[in-house]
């Protein structure tokens, strides 16, 4: 992997990490309980608590990338970084791409 790429891949590790952190203070706001005094109607009430569950979900999903991207830009300046662990074979940036770096 070429010096550029690996700049080019960083620069877009550091980009979701900072969309990601946006994302998750948001979605945080979302899946607060839903106070039992507040004024909605029943269906209202599971309309809610389901787009909350959803919202849940996405929010751990965030998190769980938040932590992969946060090791991916620790370990992107040591020589293995972008070779296979198993095969030493070099990892081309379409395939970190799939896997979930998005470049």
């Amino acid at each position: 992997m070429t010096a550029k790429e690996k700049e080019t891949i960083k620069e877009k590790i550091e980009q979701d990490i900072s969309l990601l952190k946006k994302q998750i203070s948001i979605l945080e706001e979302k899946v607060k309980p839903i106070s039992p005094d507040c004024s909605l109607g029943r269906l209202t009430r599971l309309e809610a608590m389901g787009e909350q569950h959803v919202n849940n979900k996405i929010l751990g999903e965030s998190k769980i990338r938040l932590t992969r991207l946060q090791n991916a830009l620790l370990r992107i300046d040591k020589p293995m970084f972008g070779i296979c662990i198993e095969c030493e074979e070099d990892i081309g940036i379409g395939r970190m791409r799939v896997y979930g770096l998005r470049v």
